[in-house]
């Protein structure tokens, strides 16, 4: 079973927020990473409705660090705070920025 094939029923069953963290960290070149406030907003841009505030995104930013932690501990990407790599398995407060898979000797250098 190659990589691929093994990833794909992994990728089938993410939450939609999982899939679009993974879909906006693609489009980017890998040093480049990601503000979760700017998932947030693009998810609540897709469902938004004509009444629903100005702010609406905010509803979604704890579902966005839940996913992004849920998606670390697979390893299938890298919480950064302060520019390094946080253990997603230890308590993560502040503000955090999204990255393909790191190392912690990535951020060192």
């Amino acid at each position: 079973m190659t990589d691929e094939t093994s990833k794909a029923p992994e990728a089938e069953k993410d939450d939609p927020i999982a899939k679009m963290i993974l879909q906006l960290l693609e489009q980017r070149e890998a040093t480049q990473n990601l503000d979760p406030n700017e998932v947030a907003r693009t998810f609540a841009a897709g469902r938004a409705k004509r009444n629903d505030p100005p702010d609406l995104w905010r509803k979604y930013l704890p579902a966005v660090r839940q996913q992004a932690l849920h998606l670390a501990r697979q390893g299938r990407l890298s919480i950064l705070r302060k520019g390094k790599v946080a253990d997603p398995n230890a308590p993560i407060k502040g503000l955090i920025r999204l990255s393909q898979p790191r190392t912690a000797e990535d951020t060192n250098s």
